[in-house]
Order: structure tokens, then sequence, then C-alpha cells
């Protein structure tokens, strides 16, 4: 799918206060490791992630979405009664009722020509509300688009901490639990406009898709627990990913060595590294944020594009390859001309 008229115009994140060692975490169930004859420091080893970040307890993800949403649309320039669609795209939620994506409109005082509902799908969800919003602006059905999202999946991590300190607690516990020990907070938003309306110059010029829905069952959330193969996710995922790069270099027109920057959503060094060699491509050119930032879920591709943007690694004239797999199994990629 090609886009002529769609800008990403501004973006916006929040990052939590509190910083969260991965050698903290094994901390509380360390009679666990022990007794089961596992060296401590094995979320790091086996993941890559380092840290993570917090926010303080009982922090809702709609009030940091709105604060990420309002601060990209300051850099944007544009006040919030302008704002005429708003998507909300997170896994972490304040009720399952109403969308959290009216309790972001709530907060910011959105007016009431605005449309404000949720899009989710695991980790990909930022990227399917940023091609919503994409596909109404080049449609003219909307001027000005907000994309939020936030994570806080602190309870569920709590909760995992509590199963593995238990005296039942198996490798089997461990393995299947694992995913949760990688999981960080934090939020992100997207204000997404005509490119008459554009600023910055910042161009969605394309978006691509594959899915294996036959994969639906290698990761398995609800609000407490999160259960996951990893092997089938690695295996799978980054096959699915392979499968799915050639149709956005198709699309985009690209040539080897065209891509600046590769803005991913992290999971894990063991993915990266998986999909870079075989795609042959370069890593020194991937945005990595999974060390001190964890898997911060559909928030951490527009997390480490804020980022890389604020650290001078992204700069205007890139040309942007945005991909994302998520749990379910599906993946998206999309060419950003920045």
């Amino acid at each position: 799918m090609k886009f002529d008229n769609v800008g990403i115009e501004a973006v916006g994140y929040v990052l939590p206060p509190k910083v969260v060692r991965s050698e903290d975490l094994e901390a509380t169930f360390a009679r666990t490791l022990q007794r089961l004859g596992m060296p401590r420091g094995q979320v790091e080893s086996l993941s890559g992630v380092r840290e993570r970040r917090w926010f303080d307890e009982g922090t809702q993800p709609s009030v940091v979405a709105a604060m990420a949403a309002e601060r990209a649309l300051q850099r944007a320039g544009i006040d919030v009664s302008e704002v005429d669609l708003l998507i909300n795209t997170s896994v972490s939620r304040d009720y399952l009722e109403p969308a959290t994506a009216c309790l972001v409109g709530g907060q910011l005082g959105v007016g009431p020509h605005c449309f404000a509902f949720d899009v989710t799908n695991a980790c990909l969800g930022f990227l399917n509300g940023l091609l919503l919003a994409a596909n109404m602006v080049e449609a003219g059905q909307t001027r000005v688009a907000v994309v939020s999202c936030a994570e806080t999946p602190r309870a569920g991590i709590m909760a995992t901490l509590e199963r593995l300190a238990s005296d039942d607690a198996t490798i089997d516990t461990f393995r299947d639990n694992f995913a949760s020990l990688t999981l960080g907070e934090g939020a992100a938003a997207a204000v997404v406009v005509p490119m008459d309306r554009s600023r910055t110059g910042h161009r969605l010029r394309s978006a691509v898709w594959r899915t294996a829905t036959q994969h639906n069952h290698l990761c398995l959330g609800q609000l407490h627990e999160m259960r996951a193969n990893a092997h089938g996710l690695l295996v799978h995922g980054v096959d699915l990913a392979v499968e799915t790069f050639p149709f956005l270099v198709e699309e985009m027109g690209w040539q080897p060595g065209d891509i600046d920057q590769f803005v991913c959503h992290q999971v894990s060094l063991a993915h990266f590294s998986h999909v870079f060699r075989r795609l042959e491509l370069p890593m020194d050119r991937a945005l990595l944020t999974f060390p001190y930032l964890g898997n911060v879920g559909p928030t951490s591709l527009p997390l480490t594009l804020a980022l890389g943007e604020a650290q001078g690694r992204i700069v205007a004239g890139q040309e942007l390859c945005c991909w994302a797999v998520g749990s379910g199994l599906g993946c998206m990629m999309m060419g950003v001309s920045w």
C-alpha cells in the first residue's frame, strides 16, 4: 500500500522515572534459581535486556499516553482543538470499557468532532493505528490525527515474580514466563497530517504486511500472566519478518544501502541478530533500545523513533524502515522518508 499525501509530523514520548535492573528482578526469585541449579544473570544473558523502566505504581496508561500525545502536538505546533482523529493502540488499558482513546481524549481536551477509538493487535498495535490514520488522511477524511500508545505491564510482571518465587516453580515455569521478565513501560504518540499541512516533510510512503495466524498460540497474554513459547516466537517470528521485507523493498524501490535506519519493535538481541543475519542487513543501522528499555510492546517502535530523533541518530533526509512482529503472528513494515 502506497501513500502520496501522509506526513508523520511529530512524535512525543514519556520515559518512566524508575529504573529496574534485570538483576533486581532475579533477586526476587533467587532461591528458585539456586534450587533449579540456574546461575544468576539469566534474563540479561538470554535477552540482552539489562534494565527497563517503570512508572509510579498505579499509573494508568491513558494518563501517560495523553502526556505523550500532548508533547507530540506541541512539537508539531498544532492545537488540540484541531485533532479530529485519536487512535490509542496499547495492549495496556485502564478498563475493558470505555476505549482508552476516550480517556486519552478527555485528558487532552479534544473537541466533539474528534473520532476516538482503540486498535489493539499485540506489538503491531501502533503500526496498525498508524496505518488507519494514514488511510483516513490519504482519503481526505481527517486533517490532524494522533496515534498514541502506552504500556504499563507492572502488575503482570509482579505476578510473574511471585510465581517464580514459589516453591512449586520449575524450569518450565521459568521458561513459560520468561518473556514477562523482559517487559518495560513507556509511552509515545505521533501526529499524522496531510503533506500540505506538514512543516517537517516527514513522509509515510508505504506499508506492507504478512500474517501467520497458524502460530496464534505462541504467546498468550492476560492481565496477570503472559505465557510465551520463546523458541517458537523466535523461529516463526523471524521467518515472517524475512518473508515480509522483500515486499517493502519492492514497493519502495529501494536498492541495497538505501535504508539509513531501521526502527524496529524491540524484543531481544536474538530476534534482532537472526533477522539481520538472514536478510544480510547491517545491524549498525538499527536503533537498539531494548538493552535499557526492555520490550515495551507496541510502544517500542514509536519510542525508539522518538529517541532516535532526540539523540540525533535520525535526521531529515534519511530513509527509514520501520517494522514490528506481533504475537498472533503478524508482521507489518513501513517505509518512511524522514
